[in-house]
């Protein structure tokens, strides 16, 4: 029997959504300008700034939160899971490809060659660090997979994919949450740090923002996971 939508998770997603809203229009209303934070071709985001790093990073990290939300609510009974599904799915999504927009206004690749994380500094657990950071091991599939191979701290493995997306009905849902909650934890320091160091405004906000609201989404879904008898996974 499908669970009812809550109340307190129907005004997080409500302002979830509020928020993406809020960043599509503006972020729309600079790239039609040809500014972002106010900078003009001249003085935009290089290729190896914060900006550009973070960008780059959050699209392959939204990428996988993306896959694991289309899994979720292929296999769930669940209203709630299908709802929160949906709005994860559609919220990251729509923000990948706003960065992607940002790195084509830029004229930077939106591929680097180095590792994952490089661009958060000494401070940021970048380069090869990520591998302790990760907190799984395993293959990773290839496109949240730097030059070492490590994974992006709360990446899900290889194996976690498939068995999501072979899992079906409550060990879904709760696989899904648990996934989802520590994929969550693991962007967390990106978007902080971008929201201290990017060079654009609008960067930086856009980052605290995400942060905010994925904050709530965290508290919500782990108290999902605790209605159904689970606790989340180690944080990454």
């Amino acid at each position: 029997m499908a669970a009812p939508i809550t109340r307190r998770t129907g005004i997080v997603l409500a302002a979830a959504g509020a928020v993406a809203l809020l960043l599509v229009g503006a972020t729309i209303g600079l790239l039609l300008s040809g500014r972002i934070g106010g900078s003009t071709a001249a003085t935009a985001p290089g290729t190896d700034s914060v900006d550009a790093g973070f960008a780059r990073d959050m699209i392959v990290h939204h990428d996988q939160g993306v896959l694991m939300a289309h899994y979720a609510e292929q296999n769930t009974t669940d209203d709630e899971i299908s709802v929160m599904a949906y709005d994860i799915g559609a919220t990251q999504s729509d923000q990948a490809g706003q960065m992607k927009g940002w790195l084509s206004l830029w004229d930077v690749p939106e591929f680097a060659s180095g590792p994952h994380m490089a661009w958060m500094g000494s401070d940021g657990h970048g380069g090869h660090d990520m591998a302790a950071m990760s907190g799984s091991a395993g293959a990773s599939t290839p496109a949240s997979t730097a030059q070492d191979g490590a994974l992006m701290p709360g990446m899900a493995t290889t194996e976690q994919i498939d068995q999501l997306r072979s899992a079906s009905g409550p060990a879904s849902d709760v696989l899904f949450l648990q996934l989802m909650i520590r994929h969550h934890q693991g962007g967390l320091p990106m978007m902080e740090y971008a929201a201290s160091h990017a060079q654009s405004t609008v960067v930086a906000n856009f980052a605290a923002k995400m942060a905010d609201a994925q904050e709530s989404e965290i508290s919500v879904m782990t108290q999902m996971l605790q209605a159904r008898g689970a606790a989340p996974l180690p944080a990454p």
